[in-house]
């Protein structure tokens, strides 16, 4: 690795999700996506001359590949330490997607073997870097409704089992709304609030099966192996707090977030999108909207923060502490519904600042 100019990038896991990624990393100037890796090497070679990228195969050729210093792992999540160890023993940085890990042994075994080699591991979700939430995150450090003390977040939708043709891990472990989903909101509320101290939950399961509803699978059953239904308070370490529904369980699709200052109330964005306008209720209950500002890019936007943060020699924000403690929430959200007491969470995370407003991913600051 030359430690200068563009920033070469492989991705393992040629999927869905890498087309919402190749989509945009293939045109940041800072990066140079060089390789395409999966297990059925005919979709490398699809995504691979799709998006014009010189080379796929196999995971152990895109490792052994010099030109590549950060790699994207998109695989399912129960593959993602083992895939993200792979990669950090290769000598290269590491972009997984989220959950970070399923454990918090495993994703402290990443984090140590990463810290032991100087390597970095960051972590989705990025969406927190896009234009609506760090626009949040700035109204709310500038004072505009005073001292923020609770928030309301609400994902609520009937599952994943209608649409998606293969939805299976998406209720074994690993997954379920919480894991699932909660990352984008445990990690916007602890943008906007700082580290959870500590969890109450509950949670349920509609029934022990699902039938899937479209692709070449369709009517066929499935085991529901995690709960669909996680009601949670979260109590920050600054004293603020948090009530959190995330259900896979309600026929009303709903998504809210909204944050509650000593002035005021300021609906915030769906933390799984990049923008969207905002709202800040004030004294007579009226709402001012406010256009967000700051970088419009999607998936792999984060990818981006980090080759810059490697050159620069500083910490990326999406930063595998940051990941590790929302893991690390999200397990306790769980294992207080268990056990039907408070947990307290251990771990801790020291946010980065916010981005530049002028920040876009699309500019090239790396030269050739």
């Amino acid at each position: 690795m030359t430690g200068t100019g563009r920033v070469g990038v492989g991705v393992i896991g040629a999927g869905v999700i890498s087309s919402q990624y190749l989509d945009n990393l293939t045109t940041f100037p800072d990066l140079d996506v060089r390789f395409v890796a999966d297990l059925d090497l005919g979709r490398a070679e699809e995504q691979a001359k799709k998006y014009g990228i010189p080379a796929f195969g196999t995971v152990e050729q895109l490792l052994a590949d010099d030109a590549v210093e950060i790699v994207v792992n998109l695989t399912i999540p129960k593959a993602h330490v083992d895939v993200a160890l792979q990669v950090v023993a290769a000598g290269k940085h590491v972009w997984t997607e989220k959950p970070f890990a399923l454990d918090r042994e495993s994703g402290q075994r990443l984090l140590d073997a990463a810290h032991r080699s100087g390597l970095r591991v960051a972590t989705a979700p990025d969406t927190f870097l896009g234009a609506g939430l760090q626009s949040a995150r700035r109204l709310v450090e500038a004072g505009a409704i005073g001292a923020p003390l609770t928030a309301l977040t609400l994902l609520q939708n009937p599952g994943p089992e209608s649409w998606h043709p293969n939805p299976d891990f998406l209720f074994q472990e690993g997954g379920g709304p919480l894991l699932d989903m909660g990352p984008y909101y445990i990690t916007a509320l602890v943008q906007l609030f700082g580290p959870v101290a500590r969890v109450a939950a509950l949670a349920s399961r509609a029934k022990p099966f699902r039938r899937i509803g479209s692709g070449p699978r369709a009517v066929e059953q499935i085991e529901v192996m995690v709960p669909t239904h996680i009601s949670a308070l979260f109590e920050f370490e600054g004293g603020g707090s948090a009530q959190s529904i995330f259900s896979f369980d309600s026929k009303l699709r709903r998504t809210q977030f909204e944050v509650s200052g000593v002035d005021g109330t300021l609906v915030v964005p769906d933390p799984n999108t990049f923008d969207g306008e905002l709202s800040i209720y004030g004294e007579d209950g009226t709402a001012k909207t406010i256009a967000a500002t700051g970088s419009m890019s999607t998936r792999g936007t984060g990818v981006v923060e980090l080759a810059q943060a490697v050159r620069a020699g500083r910490r990326e924000r999406a930063s595998g502490e940051q990941a590790y403690h929302v893991l690390d929430v999200l397990l306790s959200a769980l294992e207080s519904a268990e056990r039907r007491e408070v947990v307290e969470v251990e771990s801790t995370t020291t946010l980065a600042p916010p981005l530049p407003e002028a920040w876009d991913p699309r500019d090239r600051t790396l030269g050739e």
